[in-house]
């Protein structure tokens, strides 16, 4: 089991639920006590899917490098035989759609279908053939922002226009953390962490556009924060990340490249929970970043990268 659940970056999987979370109440202006739709569960259902598949297929396409640079994994120590690796991959797969389908036909609204069908097909995408290509970054973002509106359109999709730079700038945020973790099993080039970093910053600065952009400017939520002070909470996590990342670029080696990939990750709960706190308030966002102790939980388990 423990070779299954590294397989699948068990810690990760609290990110990806704490994406379609956010966007669900994000996009619904969730506010009540009581828990949202099971169109919102099916949805983070299908998130948790798709992640566990794109993983494992990840693996199994990369098994030859990972003979070399990482002996440890699961499918180079053959721990699990690679083709039942496959197998429960593109089962994830039907099981992703499967359940975004079913948060379409309980929420009325076909979004979370044709985002679930836009999933399979980036997943698919690139642990083929973008991996190793240079818009594999992209790819790779494109699933974590896909991802948001998987959340959205369950709620009915964005509500407001500035709530599409949710899902980009998330998207352009993880792209970094691609680039800056391309060459993260050996030394790893100054000019790589750079511009990840760089990308990163640019994610970062896009997704605060909901705020600084939309009517949340005008009228925090109850609990909320005011559009000032959350740009400053945002501009603190924003550089507490950086820095992190910056730390590598000194001697850019695994043991100092991989905490800082590993803490950008963590930190998509950390800001999952901002966004929600500027658009549903302060109860809402403390949900979201319960999320966060299961990542460090799992993380003790297994390593998230």
């Amino acid at each position: 089991m423990l070779d299954w659940l590294r397989l699948v970056r068990l810690p990760n999987h609290a990110t990806a639920a704490a994406d379609v979370l956010a966007g669900f109440l994000v996009a619904a202006h969730w506010t009540a006590a009581a828990p949202p739709p099971a169109a919102c569960w099916l949805a983070v259902l299908a998130s948790l899917c798709f992640y566990a598949a794109g993983m494992v297929l990840n693996d199994v396409e990369d098994v030859e490098l990972d003979r070399r640079e990482r002996p440890e994994r699961p499918l180079p120590r053959a721990a699990i035989g690679i083709a039942t690796a496959a197998r429960v991959g593109h089962w994830l797969l039907g099981g992703g759609t499967l359940a975004a389908c079913a948060a379409a036909v309980v929420s009325g609204f076909p979004g979370p279908a044709a985002v679930g069908a836009a999933l399979t097909t980036a997943v698919w995408l690139y642990d083929r053939h973008a991996r190793r290509t240079a818009i594999g970054p992209l790819v790779m973002g494109a699933c974590r922002g896909l991802n948001w509106l998987l959340g959205m359109t369950a709620a009915g999709g964005p509500a407001v226009p500035a709530e599409w730079l949710i899902p980009l700038g998330m998207a352009l945020y993880v792209a970094g953390i691609t680039i800056y973790a391309r060459d993260e099993a050996a030394r790893s080039r100054r000019l790589g962490l750079a511009a990840g970093m760089a990308v990163m910053a640019i994610g970062l600065a896009v997704a605060a556009g909901c705020v600084w952009l939309g009517p949340a400017r005008a009228a925090p939520p109850p609990g909320g924060l005011r559009p000032n002070d959350w740009l400053m909470l945002w501009g603190v996590l924003s550089a507490s990340i950086l820095v992190r990342a910056a730390g590598a670029l000194v001697v850019p080696v695994p043991h100092r490249v991989q905490p800082a990939v590993g803490n950008a990750i963590m930190s998509i709960i950390t800001l999952d929970a901002a966004l929600v706190l500027a658009a549903c308030g302060s109860r809402w966002a403390v949900v979201v970043l319960l999320l966060l102790p299961l990542f460090l939980a799992g993380r003790r388990l297994v390593p998230p990268t």
